[in-house]
């Protein structure tokens, strides 16, 4: 698959439109579902924080999922996609209210590489947090 975006439109330094994704404890339930990771950190206060953690806390996977959707949204095709990875830094911590927690990311072009790829630096920050380290996509833009 090839991105929508061209690859003689894009400069290092092309910054990606910010996304924020909202989390909710609904929104854990929904993913445990989906994955079928139920494991109890991510539902059950009482565990979370006899394992140490302050509360319930977003699955690694689903966070980093919600970091590339800036990745697929800009390229318009997620097949474009030739590899992501991240370092997971902080727990994306999810209070039982009605807000839950907010998901902020931002991305550019760190990189043009051969063969139309480029390298798309992520900054996923939860209150105030850095979530995801070495956050890196690398997209074959057309």
């Amino acid at each position: 698959m090839t991105a929508k975006v061209p690859y003689g439109s894009v400069e290092v330094g092309t910054e990606l439109p910010a996304q924020s994704f909202p989390v909710t404890r609904a929104t854990l339930v929904q993913y445990a579902g989906a994955s079928g990771d139920f494991n109890p950190i991510h539902w059950n206060e009482k565990f979370a924080r006899e394992v140490g953690l302050p509360d319930v806390i977003a699955h690694g996977m689903f966070t980093m999922a919600e970091a590339v959707r800036v990745v697929t949204d800009w390229a318009g095709d997620p097949g474009a996609v030739v590899d992501y990875g991240v370092r997971f830094t902080k727990p994306v911590v999810v209070p039982n209210d009605d807000k839950g927690a907010l998901i902020e990311v931002s991305g550019k072009v760190a990189a043009k590489l051969d063969d139309n790829l480029v390298r798309v630096d992520l900054v996923a920050v939860c209150d105030g947090k850095k979530v995801l380290g070495m956050s890196r996509a690398v997209v074959r833009l057309a």
